[in-house]
């Protein structure tokens, strides 16, 4: 009778299982195809078609550590962007034991000799990127602040974009788009790209229509009076930037997205699997952070609050449903279920396999507005790899569950080395 109540008890945990399982999965899906969906969205945050006048000023900061390989590029690029460079300043941030990247830095600054190119170094704790931001936002001079990563590739018109957005509307925050380029150098390349591929194009104006928009990275534009009165980045988060988004929220600041595939900052994948689950338990581990700091609990509305929670709580959904998969593989060989139940445990299979041919479109996609080759092989290995990816991101979410617990907050850095610049080998 026991016996029988526990295994009536196992099978029914399993099927609430299997349906949360199943309701992400179409809940993600429909993050992915929002855009496509509701084709007004994107007419809506479209860039500017025709740019006004350069008005507002702009100090760009360029956080950097090891980045010796990239940095003097960068700096060159965010130099040359089309906008008055009087109306410019740039700032090179980087801590005063990275020789290397300082060296860098300072031979660019010294031939361009402008004294709108400024270098920040600073010397004290903690070591991250929120903390240089926070020192350089101090001296900083422009109406609107920005970021860029030290690999980045910014489009040349992306100041005239947002100065015309800002002049033109009633806005305090600007985010554009982020893409990753480098689809082919690794088997797990094709998926990363694809994520930010739907992220920036689709899921992100979804999060802007209900009202909370975690914020990317880089290539956000606020008013700097406003990051100020907000006290700059939060330097105790390794996600400084999705917790700047609820920040943001929370004071009403009114975001704008913007996504054009022709003015994307480009970037480029993690070069090892290794870098990749690094960055991720970065990432995860910053979200578990906010979730149990609990701003995101006094979002004013309830869809708010529940799409805060949804995003800060997937990593320990992705940690649990990748520790889920030997549970799945022992139930289906050992394990008798009724027919229907037996059908219902294909859910999630379904939703993976739709998930699948989505992001084969989604690549189609990519290849065509970035004018690329459609290549059958590739699409091939995008199938293969699909599997591969999904447990690395469930071993990234586990890794960042157990240094939560652990109590390590250490700033895990991804390494760049400029793939997505030129010609990049395939493999």
């Amino acid at each position: 009778m026991l016996w029988t109540i526990f295994i009536t008890c196992l099978e029914a945990l399993y099927m609430l299982i299997i349906a949360l399982m199943t309701l992400q999965a179409i809940f993600n899906i429909r993050l992915r195809l929002f855009i496509w969906e509701e084709p007004e969205q994107a007419l809506l945050n479209s860039a500017p078609t025709v740019y006004r006048q350069p008005q507002l000023s702009f100090t760009i900061l360029l956080p950097a550590r090891h980045e010796e390989e990239v940095y003097r590029d960068t700096i060159q690029k965010v130099y040359d962007l089309n906008y008055p460079r009087k109306l410019v300043q740039i700032m090179a941030i980087c801590r005063e034991d990275d020789t290397g990247t300082i060296a860098e830095a300072r031979a660019k600054i010294n031939e361009l000799r402008d004294p709108n190119v400024q270098l920040v170094i600073f010397n004290d704790k903690p070591i991250n990127k929120p903390h240089g931001l926070n020192l350089a936002l101090q001296v900083s001079k422009g109406d609107i602040v920005t970021i860029f990563d030290a690999e980045d590739e910014p489009h040349p018109d992306i100041l005239q974009v947002i100065n015309t957005t800002y002049l033109n509307e009633q806005v305090d925050v600007v985010q554009s788009g982020v893409q990753l380029m480098n689809h082919n150098t690794k088997w797990f390349c094709f998926l990363n790209v694809l994520e930010y591929f739907f992220w920036f194009k689709s899921s992100l104006h979804f999060f802007a229509s209900v009202g909370m928009t975690p914020l990317g990275g880089n290539t956000v534009f606020v008013r700097r009076n406003l990051m100020q009165r907000l006290g700059g980045w939060d330097e105790n988060c390794l996600t400084e930037d999705a917790d700047l988004g609820i920040r943001l929220c929370l004071s009403g600041a009114r975001v704008r997205i913007i996504y054009d595939d022709e003015f994307v900052t480009k970037e480029e994948t993690p070069h090892t699997i290794e870098q990749f689950i690094k960055q991720r338990t970065r990432w995860n581990q910053g979200f578990i952070q906010i979730l149990f700091r609990g701003r995101w609990l006094k979002l004013p509305n309830l869809s708010q609050r529940l799409l805060a929670l949804y995003v800060l709580i997937l990593p320990e959904v992705q940690a649990f449903f990748t520790l889920m998969i030997p549970v799945s593989i022992v139930m289906f060989f050992f394990v008798k279920l009724p027919v229907w139940m037996a059908m219902f445990t294909f859910m999630p299979f379904y939703c993976f396999i739709l998930a699948m041919f989505i992001d084969l479109a989604g690549l189609h996609e990519f290849v065509k507005v970035h004018n690329r080759q459609w290549s059958w092989r590739e699409a091939g290995m995008l199938l293969i790899a699909f599997m591969p990816y999904q447990i690395l991101l469930g071993i990234g979410a586990i890794r960042a569950v157990y240094r939560f617990l652990k109590g390590a907050s250490n700033w895990e850095k991804t390494a760049h080395i400029g793939q997505h610049r030129g010609n990049v080998a395939k493999g």
